[in-house]
């Protein structure tokens, strides 16, 4: 199976696992060593500013919500638009960080757009692939509109449509939809 990494996942509707139900992850790692994806919409209701408050004494004014990336114990990461802060392009102008001087950096600016996350998602060699041949799991292209949304809420089902759109589209070979098809 080719690399799903710069790939969402979408929770299938018939996926029941507390964890993952309605979730949307990015896929930051995927190798023949296993997976490594972060969950796009799970919100903590805890800032950052609060959570580094708790740890650390270095003041912080970044005002973001943490996000949890999923069920396993993790250090803080972060998804961003800096390109020297950066130890994974996940896709082109998006980047992955959890080295603790680039943390620091991206907790210090204000610039560029940027998620942080604590926990993330692990699957074990082969673990994730046989989760999407029993159907867990839908697959499309991530886009930065997907990870920097602040639609947390509405994630799940718009990743969703558009995944059945396309289907539809490609299934009745369709190749081209207007935005404003009253247009047509």
């Amino acid at each position: 199976m080719p690399s799903l990494e710069g790939h969402l996942l979408i929770a299938s509707p018939d996926l029941l696992d507390p964890n993952f139900v309605r979730t949307v992850l990015l896929i930051v790692r995927h190798d023949e060593e296993g997976a490594l994806g972060l969950v796009l919409n799970r919100p903590t209701k805890t800032t950052l500013k609060e959570a580094l408050h708790e740890v650390h004494d270095t003041p912080c004014l970044r005002e973001d919500i943490l996000c949890l990336g999923g069920p396993c114990q993790g250090s803080l990461m972060a998804l961003h638009t800096q390109p020297l802060l950066m130890e994974i392009e996940v896709l082109p102008n998006v980047f992955f960080s959890a080295n603790s001087d680039h943390l620091e950096q991206l907790i210090a600016e204000s610039s560029g757009e940027t998620r942080f996350f604590v926990g993330f998602s692990g699957w074990a060699p082969g673990q994730l692939e046989s989760e999407l041949e029993t159907g867990s799991w839908r697959t499309v292209a991530a886009r930065p509109e997907h990870i920097f949304t602040s639609a947390h809420d509405s994630l799940w089902r718009t990743v969703s449509r558009e995944i059945v759109s396309s289907t539809l589209l490609s299934a009745l070979k369709i190749k081209h939809v207007p935005h404003d098809p009253s247009m047509n």
